[in-house]
């Protein structure tokens, strides 16, 4: 199997080169960040792409995303997500439109590496390899977005103002509406979002969370 790591720790990533070359995998390409991983997935054609999630500049989900880019580019790769991190919305997209040969591993739960490399023979194969925690994440993601897509887009206008932390005066100016019209929309959010009367001096908090959440 020939295979590009992209992994910006470099102990791991020389680890993940032993171990896979010890059982006779090629490893064509060793990366440390997401610009290196596409070019050398162009360059080398890999059966399969080991991504990490965060890697430079930004640290944050330079790897996820690079990863859907090879997706689409080039589906004849299998990628295996091999991180950490969680980050539900790029995996989401990461899974849409058939998630034939992927996977999404946390390093610390994988327990044997005779189930990583399992894995990596399984995406070889077209299958899809999930932890369960990424599962059980994505759908938890997946639940909170869908109680968003009953406010209107005013709605979600006003809301996502109030997670910038704006008043409803402030609100009411940027958008040209009367005080009160915004209140009335403050009120359907708390609603939609199934925030009681009763939390009434934190629904504003929970209601921000809820869209930050999603």
């Amino acid at each position: 199997m020939r295979i590009v790591i992209a992994e910006d720790a470099v102990m791991l990533r020389e680890g993940l080169c032993m171990l896979l070359t010890s059982r006779d995998h090629e490893v064509v390409a060793a990366v440390g960040d997401g610009d290196a991983l596409l070019a050398a997935v162009a360059e080398h054609g890999p059966d399969i792409a080991v991504v990490d999630v965060r890697m430079p500049p930004s640290h944050t989900d330079e790897g996820l995303r690079a990863a859907i880019q090879i997706r689409r580019a080039h589906p004849e790769v299998g990628v295996l997500v091999f991180s950490q991190y969680i980050e539900t919305r790029y995996a989401t997209q990461l899974l849409a439109g058939g998630a034939h040969g992927v996977g999404y591993l946390l390093k610390e739960r994988v327990a044997d590496v005779k189930d990583f490399l399992a894995a990596l023979d399984q995406i070889a194969a077209g299958q899809t390899v999930l932890d369960p925690e990424v599962v059980t994440q994505i759908m938890g993601a997946s639940r909170r977005a869908a109680t968003l897509d009953a406010l209107t887009p005013r709605e979600r206008e006003v809301l996502a103002m109030m997670a910038e932390g704006r008043s409803n005066n402030s609100i009411a100016a940027a958008l040209f509406l009367s005080y009160g019209s915004v209140e009335k929309h403050v009120t359907q959010i708390f609603t939609k979002l199934g925030l009681s009367p009763s939390d009434n001096d934190h629904r504003r908090v929970l209601a921000v969370l809820r869209y930050l959440q999603a």
